[in-house]
């Protein structure tokens, strides 16, 4: 009896996820996951005291995953530059994997604006910029990387790719995988701020 509760749990959490994605925050209610569950919306509250609680559930089950890129991408034993790409490898890789999830992200500012959900996202924003700025300060107190841009310049620049990419996809083709973009001009960039090394026509 408590794995189906923990499944049908987690079931619920899967389907709000998609209907955010696919509909957008606005439309998560508890009629709209009733729907997609195929279930009574009464029984929604079997498992969650409202659509808050659900919503501040799916925010949780992304907080999660971005905590384990922070912990498995400093535990790496490689430079920091390397670290920096593996940063974006992971992120990108696990939105090609799992698009839908995509969308709690470019729902930031909504989530801000949710006096349920609005510290556990900006804990989680802050958390993940900071990894990044440190990876960056890193590399260029060691002398990976040269100061071009500030560490802050340089971190602003990389998310920005990753939230631009993501965007875009969300209305226009792409034939190659988000990862693949991704890395692409995330690799550009830091070869060129990388030092000693010589950008070519």
């Amino acid at each position: 009896m408590g794995d189906s509760f923990i499944s049908r749990k987690d079931r619920i959490i899967a389907s709000a996820i998609e209907i955010i994605s696919e509909s957008g925050l606005a439309s998560l209610s508890t009629k709209s996951l009733a729907r997609k569950e195929n279930m009574s919306e009464t029984l929604i509250y079997k498992y969650f005291g409202g659509i808050n609680e659900v919503l501040t559930e799916v925010v949780h089950y992304f907080v999660r995953f971005d905590e384990s890129i922070i912990r498995t991408v400093q535990a790496k034993k490689v430079t920091n530059i390397e670290k920096i790409h593996e940063f974006f490898d992971t992120y990108a890789t696990y939105y090609d994997n799992y698009i839908e999830i995509s969308a709690i992200m470019l729902n930031f500012e909504e989530l801000l604006h949710n006096t349920d959900t609005r510290e556990i996202i900006a804990e989680c924003i802050q958390k993940r910029n900071a990894c990044l700025l440190k990876l960056i300060e890193d590399a260029m107190e060691v002398g990976e990387i040269d100061r071009t841009f500030t560490a802050d310049e340089l971190k602003c620049t990389l998310m920005g790719i990753l939230s631009t990419q993501l965007l875009d996809r969300r209305y226009n083709y792409h034939a190659s995988t988000l990862k693949e973009e991704v890395l692409g001009s995330v690799d550009k960039i830091l070869l060129l701020v990388k030092c000693g090394s010589v950008p070519t026509g």
